[in-house]
């Protein structure tokens, strides 16, 4: 066992620990075998040492919860020996904490990760895991991905939202809410859409609790990994995570069908095989929630389609025709105030849309949002405008995020003329 080193002053012995672990480090070894031998000299440390390199990952996490960060980021080559945070979208280095190098950041990294975590790191190169800390009497939970960087481990944490936010705080027409809601719709497909980082875990947890309170109902949550976790109100609420309670979200879809659920959430459709099953449960008469990587509404549809076969298209095409209700697309866009709002873009599935869809005529629907502000839809642009007209973001901003430049630069010199 690795010599304890607690009778040093907390600092001395947090940095006497990683040097005891990095001294007995063997040089020239290949990579591999090198972590394989940090994460045996880790496990041998006794308790109190663990503890010293658990403390100093919270004092990471106690100044990204203080600042309001959405990620940190540390290890590897990319990260320059330092510790970076996003705050309200931009991403820099924490002066504050200091510099560590590689491999202490490794040896830091690898202690998080539990004998699975590290056998899928060396195996896959990269592996996704959850992980919590007590922080002013509540438990904050993380998403988690660690990876390797240059022949060294780099990491991102992102900060799980410890509070829901109301679904009516985010200003969803009446229409699209009832399209959200088991209450109002039984069955059918709703996704939620948008680049990494735009906030859809955010949605799709308010979502889940709206129906939590509102129906008397069965949801099962397939994730990877889980992140909030929602307590059973009026429906019983089950949460599955891929890789510990189930193998995949094909997998976990198929199954969730034995289980008697009335909605299933699908963390994300990434992969044919898991599009081709939600789009067949929903076809069975359950409300399916799931996201996907795409900026538009439009987009989203074309790629469910694009992700197929080409001998499938035409089946699948149909069936997205007949299932999907209601796709959301949205982005964080950077406020004039410092922090970031929402912007969206919302598809309801009108008979229009649906014939558009099943004749392949996707191209026809950006103008069918655009004219359907009556039913709750709008259009990014349409949206964007709005944000800047409000003086919420500045010009510079909404044009920067909009899928279509010159149509939310007509929308501008339309409102521009209305008001003169």
């Amino acid at each position: 066992m690795i010599e304890s080193v607690a009778a040093t002053p907390e600092r001395s012995a947090y940095k006497n620990v990683i040097n005891a672990v990095k001294d007995r480090v063997k040089d020239n070894l290949p990579v591999d075998e090198r972590i394989e031998q940090i994460v045996k000299l880790v496990d041998m440390l006794p308790e109190k040492g663990q503890d010293y390199l658990k403390d100093r990952v919270y004092s990471f996490l106690k100044l990204m919860a203080e600042k309001e960060a959405s990620d940190i980021d540390c290890g590897g080559y990319g990260c320059n020996d330092q510790i970076w945070l996003r705050v309200y979208g931009t991403k820099k280095p924490a002066i504050e904490l200091g510099r560590y190098e590689l491999e202490e950041t490794d040896i830091l990294i690898l202690s998080l990760l539990s004998k699975e975590g590290r056998r899928k790191l060396l195996k896959l190169r990269s592996v996704d895991f959850s992980y919590s800390i007590q922080y002013n009497d509540d438990q904050v939970r993380f998403r988690a991905t660690a990876y390797f960087d240059l022949d060294h481990i780099g990491l991102n944490m992102r900060l799980i939202n410890s509070q829901l936010r109301p679904l009516k705080s985010l200003q969803f027409h009446e229409e699209v809410e009832k399209q959200l809601c088991l209450k109002y719709v039984k069955r059918g497909l709703v996704l939620i859409t948008g680049i990494t980082g735009s906030g859809k875990s955010t949605t799709l947890d308010s979502i889940i609790d709206i129906n939590n309170q509102q129906s008397d109902a069965h949801i099962v949550i397939i994730s990877n990994p889980v992140e909030f976790v929602h307590r059973s109100k009026q429906c019983i609420v089950r949460h599955r995570e891929v890789g510990k309670d189930v193998a995949s979200f094909k997998e976990g879809t198929v199954q969730a069908l034995r289980q008697d659920p009335d909605v299933i959430v699908i963390g994300e459709m990434r992969d044919p095989e898991t599009i081709s099953v939600a789009l067949e449960v929903a076809d069975s008469g359950h409300k399916v929630f799931s996201t996907l990587h795409t900026s538009s509404a439009t987009e989203a549809i074309d790629r469910i389609l694009g992700e197929m076969p080409a001998d499938e298209q035409t089946r699948i095409r149909e069936r997205l025709a007949g299932v999907l209700t209601c796709v959301v697309s949205q982005k964080l866009v950077p406020t004039l105030d410092g922090k970031r709002v929402m912007a969206k873009e919302v598809l309801l599935a009108t008979s229009s849309i649906r014939s558009a869809i099943h004749n392949n005529h996707s191209e026809e629907i950006y103008q069918m949002i655009y004219q359907g502000s009556g039913t709750g839809m709008m259009t990014m642009e349409q949206d964007l405008a709005r944000l800047c007209r409000n003086h919420i973001i500045s010009y510079e901003e909404a044009l920067n995020n909009a899928n279509n430049k010159k149509r939310f630069e007509g929308l501008v010199k339309m409102s521009q003329v209305e008001r003169s």
